[in-house]
């Protein structure tokens, strides 16, 4: 969140310290990205333009008209650099790349940039199937949706499962079945696995599913009560009633949702307005002229004249190759740079897209829904913002952290040393920036301290971006360990630690139970815990951060043991040594895979040779069905 109180005090000493001098000739002329840091060194800002001198320059003329946001960030800016582009949609997709890399304070960052939930038709197989999947591949299927609420969506899917028996294993199950799995023998498949399905038949069910996924459930509707009626003329009451389950079905899915254009186009709606404390972003997803759902966001601290540049962040970050991309986005006003959005989102949806205003009455009615959606746009976490400031004061930083990591050692008396890293953002946890580290050099010894003492050392070696607070699951020894490591590094001074450890119990030691509120929290020059008011907010989010460590290190730890086992039972085998194993490993990657694997399958893998794959193929059957 960007704190606005004292903005006009801090574009006064801006003027004053002149801290950044800025020289138009130290900058190229032509479309590039620059990246403003602060004096930390940390990037503050990262922006594109289609000429870096001239959009650089406007920073630091006629600050009154600037907005609050931009007088704040040219306030802190320290250094400037800038990336030299061949066009400006190169600009635009490397902008977008490097705000989600370095995810600057001062840019329109999504909290939230998760992939809704699509269907799946894998039309280029013979017997295609219907998957719930979040990321769209260029393979022949084909994608509808999306559903911000996988469990709508699952619903969905099952209701689908029962109204058209599509096969619903995975191609490789598929090629190796050998008899019908239970979904055939509930009604639910035809097995077309084993052949008990018709080509022509299962092609027919096929095309209902497209006809309704597209929004023509009448047309569908419509096809089964003929088939219906005719099946009851003909006395086949079983088989009517199993048309009769499939229309209910589809009429049950259709009536929650609601008709909002004339014609049956696919278009995604966004729309902006200014609520209490920031601006609000609605999306509405309309799929064959039906709203399929809804998704709103909030940006802290800004304003309407933020407006054009949050919709422009927003649509290069939402928008990513592996998202589905309607061929039309309607939007409250024309953007400047719209031919540049518009190549860049073509190329990655593999089509043309436009971005465009309404047209005629029932589009202005749908971005007003959106824009009402927009107004009621609240923080996520609105009953902790003042987090940051809490723990600023709590654990005595220069300022609010925004960047906090956590690190956790583990291991099993001594086996498989480990430490996890996890990050978190602005509140959030930040999965792309989590990490495992080993250390073979310790199996065995049980040392957490050398544990967190290495792995201080190598973090400091991966250098920026650096974390606004460290925190480490563990009292003064394990704050000492990590302290030794970082000063060997020459990296002490980068950033502040602190750590948390279990609260003593009833005499017997710490008190380990999940949830309790009176943990304990050291700093590096203190030799007694701070004291911080079990409950309080800044605890809780302090708590959350280590236990996320704690879960995200364990599981880590439990699969790497599970390999280890399911490896040498594969050693065991005859036929199977550590090198044959690790190629089957990366070829399948599961102990199932490899079971259900055909000879023709283990020829395909490189390194195995005819004899060997023959031997391979005997071993891996006589494993059994155990996992």
């Amino acid at each position: 969140m960007i704190p606005w109180d004292g903005v006009a005090s801090v574009t006064v000493w801006y003027y004053l310290s002149g801290m950044f001098d800025f020289k138009s000739g130290d900058y190229p002329k032509g479309p590039g990205v620059y990246l403003m840091h602060d004096a930390k060194g940390r990037v503050i800002y990262v922006g594109k333009a289609k000429s870096l001198v001239k959009r650089l320059a406007s920073y630091f003329r006629s600050m009154e008209r600037h907005t609050p946001k931009t007088r704040m960030l040219v306030a802190r800016i320290a250094r400037i650099e800038t990336l030299s582009t061949a066009t400006e949609k190169e600009a635009l997709l490397l902008e977008a790349s490097l705000i989600k890399k370095h995810r600057p304070r001062y840019n329109i960052v999504l909290r939230d940039d998760k992939s809704y939930v699509l269907f799946r038709l894998t039309k280029a197989h013979d017997y295609p199937r219907l998957t719930m999947t979040r990321r769209v591949v260029r393979d022949g299927s084909v994608y509808y949706g999306p559903f911000t609420s996988s469990l709508a969506a699952r619903r969905t899917w099952k209701v689908l499962g029962k109204a058209f028996p599509l096969r619903k294993c995975g191609d490789r199950t598929f090629t190796n079945r050998i008899r019908p799995c239970l979904y055939h023998h509930i009604g639910q498949c035809l097995a077309p696995c084993v052949g008990l399905a018709d080509a022509k038949a299962y092609a027919a069910l096929v095309r209902r599913v497209e006809m309704f996924l597209a929004g023509r459930a009448g047309d569908v509707v419509g096809q089964l009560t003929r088939e219906m009626q005719d099946a009851s003329q003909q006395m086949e009451f079983e088989r009517a009633a199993e048309f009769r389950d499939q229309i209910r079905a589809i009429e049950a899915t259709v009536e929650r949702q609601a008709v909002v254009l004339p014609k049956p186009v696919d278009l995604d709606v966004l729309a902006v307005a200014e609520g209490r404390g920031g601006l609000g972003l609605g999306l509405l997803f309309v799929r064959q002229g039906r709203l399929l759902d809804g998704r709103s966001y909030h940006f802290p601290g800004l304003g309407l004249e933020d407006a054009p540049e949050a919709v422009s962040g927003f649509l290069t970050q939402y928008y990513w190759a592996s998202r589905f991309i309607p061929e039309r986005l309607l939007l409250p006003w024309a953007l400047d740079d719209a031919e540049t959005l518009e190549s860049a989102l073509a190329e990655r949806r593999g089509g043309p897209v436009r971005l465009g205003v309404p047209r005629g009455g029932p589009e202005k009615q749908i971005l007003d829904m959106a824009r009402a959606n927009a107004a009621q746009a609240r923080p996520e976490a609105a009953a902790g913002q003042d987090v940051p400031e809490r723990l600023k004061r709590a654990l005595h930083l220069s300022a609010e952290p925004h960047r906090v990591e956590c690190v956790d050692v583990s291991h099993l008396g001594g086996k498989g040393m480990r430490a996890g890293l996890v990050v978190f953002e602005g509140g959030v946890p930040f999965r792309d920036d989590y990490r495992t580290y080993t250390f073979p050099e310790l199996e065995g010894s049980g040392d957490d301290y050398a544990a967190l003492a290495d792995w201080a050392r190598r973090r400091a070696e991966a250098g920026p971006p650096w974390p606004d607070l460290l925190l480490i699951d563990g009292g003064r020894g394990q704050i000492a360990a990590v302290s030794a490591g970082l000063e060997q590094a020459g990296a002490l001074d980068e950033f502040p630690l602190a750590g948390i450890a279990k609260s003593i119990g009833d005499g017997s030691g710490p008190d380990r139970r999940a949830g309790a509120l009176t943990d304990r929290i050291f700093l590096p020059a203190r030799s007694n815990p701070l004291p911080l008011k079990p409950g309080s907010p800044e605890l809780l989010f302090l708590q959350r951060v280590r236990d996320e460590a704690h879960r995200f290190i364990i599981g880590r730890q439990r699969k790497s043991r599970k390999k280890t086992m399911i490896s040498s039972e594969l050693e065991s085998l005859p036929g199977i040594g550590p090198k044959t194993a690790r190629l089957l490993w990366d070829s399948f990657g599961s102990l199932e895979a490899m079971r259900a694997a055909s000879l023709k399958d283990l020829l395909g893998v490189s390194g195995l040779g005819k004899k060997r794959a023959e031997k391979v193929h005997q071993a891996l059957q006589s494993l059994g069905g155990g996992n």
